[in-house]
């Protein structure tokens, strides 16, 4: 399980947080990247931008393996991409799914709880700019057989 979760955060940091290249798009205007490596494979689907849903899925020679759900959205003025971005490349060994507990700079804070483990998760995040709440997802997934 430690070599998936290496990958998928390799994969993460590889593409949508590190503003990797998108493909072309699998469905009507959807955003699609992806990243592999020998016989892992990470993609990233995903509709929409100030509100959205999308999934992240892995395969292991070609079979799905794992998969993560979510939604969200820009509820207030002041929503920072970057700053998101630049959270999401904090994501933990111990909780692959989206950022740390809590990341915070300059003016912005980001806060993520999780319940489960790799196998079976379900979560939420937010982004605060001051005392005003700006973002929110919320997200869910796991091992698939």
């Amino acid at each position: 399980m430690t070599g998936m979760i290496d990958f998928l955060l390799e994969a993460k940091k590889a593409t949508y947080a590190g503003k990797g290249p998108e493909l072309s798009p699998s469905r009507p205007e959807s955003h699609d990247l992806e990243f592999a490596r020998g016989n892992l494979r990470y993609i990233d689907t995903y509709l929409g931008s100030e509100k959205f849903a999308g999934e992240e899925a892995l395969w292991e020679d070609g079979t799905p393996i794992w998969a993560m759900n979510y939604a969200g959205r820009i509820i207030a003025e002041g929503f920072s991409g970057d700053f998101l971005k630049e959270a999401l490349l904090q994501v933990p060994q111990n909780k692959p799914f989206r950022g740390p507990d809590s990341y915070s700079k300059d003016r912005f804070t980001y806060n993520c709880k999780v319940d489960g483990d790799f196998g079976w998760f379900s979560g939420y995040e937010e982004i605060w700019a001051g005392d005003i709440k700006v973002y929110e997802c919320m997200f869910h997934g796991g091992v698939i057989q």
